[in-house]
């Protein structure tokens, strides 16, 4: 009997490893769960033994399942690589996603990097949620991803760490002792927002939401009109009509990691890596020319 490891089975079981569930794992590819578990299954018989096995409410990668795990990876990328040699505009581009607070300061140098590091090579960010980044990530559509949170992974490297400031209008007055101080935040889920209320917690501050936006210019916005506070990673670039403040509790910095795809060339993430780490470190950044954005919502 011919057994055939088809590339639609392995993109899901990898996307389960990734996204770290099968439901994540569905919504990332945006298939059905029932079809990631069809696609499982199918591997499973062509291997010839188990590669998931049930774990409590949860399940987990057999000895089987981890080793063809790695081998997926491979069989992927030299996939994609194929298909995109017969892609022009694929092979001369490399995209690059951020969420918007890294972006505004970081992206277009990194663009000047790559310019120098990889001149054949065109530059497309997506700026988007960390969640739908991730998704991209897992699914091919970014080369490399620029995230806020722990390097816990082999395709993650540390460049170092987002510096965090809280901001108000320039007439803003803060509330009494004892009153709720009003917070603008991002919405649900979000790096910022979450250290912005466990700083505050940590300080023993009531807190009220005072607005909520799922961009950087909403949040921005409210807080010019005076409605409260929020926590943003500027790099020492204090926004338009905004002011910092330093009457508030001085929160942790944020890691961020650069995430590459496998497949890219090793010289290019390694100049971008140490492009961000030198740019982390660097309280003025002078002005660049700009590049191809596709924005798309979220911060």
């Amino acid at each position: 009997m011919n057994r055939t490891l088809d590339i639609a089975p392995l993109r899901s079981f990898v996307a389960v490893a990734d996204a770290g569930g099968f439901q994540r794992a569905a919504d990332a590819l945006h298939l059905s769960q029932g079809a990631v578990s069809q696609h499982v299954r199918r591997l499973e018989t062509a291997i010839g033994r188990p590669l998931v096995e049930r774990r409590g409410r949860g399940s987990r990668f057999t000895i089987d399942g981890e080793k063809l795990l790695s081998l997926a990876r491979g069989i992927l990328a030299l996939h994609d690589e194929g298909l995109r040699s017969f892609d022009n505009e694929a092979r001369g581009t490399i995209v690059i996603g951020s969420t918007e607070h890294a972006a505004a300061q970081l992206l277009p140098h990194l663009a000047t990097t790559l310019d120098r590091a990889a001149p054949r090579y065109g530059v497309k960010f997506r700026i988007d949620r960390g969640t739908k980044l991730r998704e991209s990530f897992a699914t091919g559509r970014i080369d490399l991803a620029l995230l806020i949170g722990p390097a816990d992974d082999p395709r993650a490297t540390p460049v170092g760490d987002l510096a965090l400031t809280w901001y108000s209008a320039p007439g803003w007055t803060p509330p009494r002792q004892g009153e709720p101080l009003p917070v603008v935040a991002f919405d649900n889920p979000c790096a910022l927002r979450d250290r912005a209320l466990v700083t505050l917690s940590h300080h023993s501050i009531p807190v009220a939401i005072a607005a909520e936006a799922n961009q950087l210019a909403g949040v921005q916005a409210a807080v010019s009109a005076g409605a409260g506070v929020a926590l943003l990673a500027t790099l020492g670039q204090t926004p338009e009509g905004l002011v910092a403040r330093d009457d508030l509790p001085r929160p942790k910095p944020l890691p961020l990691a650069l995430w590459t795809r496998q497949g890219v060339a090793p010289p290019v993430s390694e100049r971008v890596s140490d492009a961000l780490r030198r740019l982390l470190t660097t309280a003025v950044l002078t002005e660049v020319p700009p590049h191809d954005f596709v924005l798309a919502k979220g911060a």
